[in-house]
């Protein structure tokens, strides 16, 4: 089964930027976007053979998540259960047979690190979600998490270190997350492959010299371990400022 998560920055503008052909080469099995920056309405795609939910923020134009599957699942939820956090569509999880595919989309800390406290109770709330979820079946999570794990994640570690992605706290929560009992499958796979990348800033040709940050992730439950195959990040995809990423399981 193959799995892929993409960060379209605005799925109508994404659309205009051939999203479909993409799509359609990609073929996966479940497809999940992030950042998709619409409401209900507001764009009709030929998704012959894939089912679709949606889960649009309530502020126009901003935030919000879309996964696309060939199998139906068994169950869906939208969001993780609170108030404070439910209002941005950041969270889409479907259940099927043997585990829960959880679509996530992470709040940003911002410049200035604004929403850094907010970003902090976020990430509490969103992995006890996670380890409910998992006391049941594993969970397979995917998104733009919005933080580069380690220094082998970014071009320039050192010159960002109290950057919005980047910082200590961020960080320790993703530490936090995987030795809570999860899998970052592209590590899992690739421990030190290096400039391996999923978004690049639209600023000083950053992508064509790939000076970029790894934020899109496939993370597993560890009782998944035995049904990964292999983990992918496509650079060659366009379309958006970050490129598609990938699972493949068994």
């Amino acid at each position: 089964m193959k799995l892929i998560s993409w960060n379209v920055n605005g799925l109508r503008a994404c659309v205009n930027k051939g999203f479909m052909d993409s799509f359609k080469k990609l073929d996966a099995d479940i497809f999940c976007l992030q950042e998709i920056k619409l409401q209900e309405g507001q764009i009709e795609l030929e998704l012959e053979g894939y089912h679709d939910f949606w889960n649009y923020a309530e502020k126009k134009g901003y935030s919000g998540t879309a996964v696309f599957t060939r199998e139906k699942p068994l169950s869906e939820a939208y969001g993780i259960g609170i108030e404070e956090h439910d209002n941005e569509g950041r969270v889409i999880t479907l259940e099927f047979d043997k585990f829960y595919l959880v679509n996530v989309y992470t709040p940003n800390s911002k410049r200035a690190l604004e929403r850094l406290e907010y970003r902090m109770k976020w990430e509490d709330d969103f992995r006890n979600y996670l380890l409910k979820l998992n006391e049941h079946k594993p969970v397979v999570m995917c998104g733009d998490l919005n933080v580069a794990h380690k220094e082998i994640d970014l071009k320039n570690p050192k010159t960002n270190k109290k950057n919005a992605g980047f910082t200590n706290e961020e960080r320790s929560k993703m530490t936090e997350l995987i030795e809570a009992g999860f899998i970052d499958t592209f590590r899992y796979f690739y421990p030190d492959k290096e400039e391996a990348y999923s978004w690049w800033s639209n600023f000083a040709k950053s992508r064509e010299r790939n000076v970029g940050w790894r934020i899109d992730y496939f993370i597993t439950s560890k009782e998944f371990e035995d049904k990964l195959l292999d983990a992918f990040i496509y650079p060659e995809y366009y379309g958006s400022d970050h490129c598609p990423v990938g699972l493949l399981i068994k």
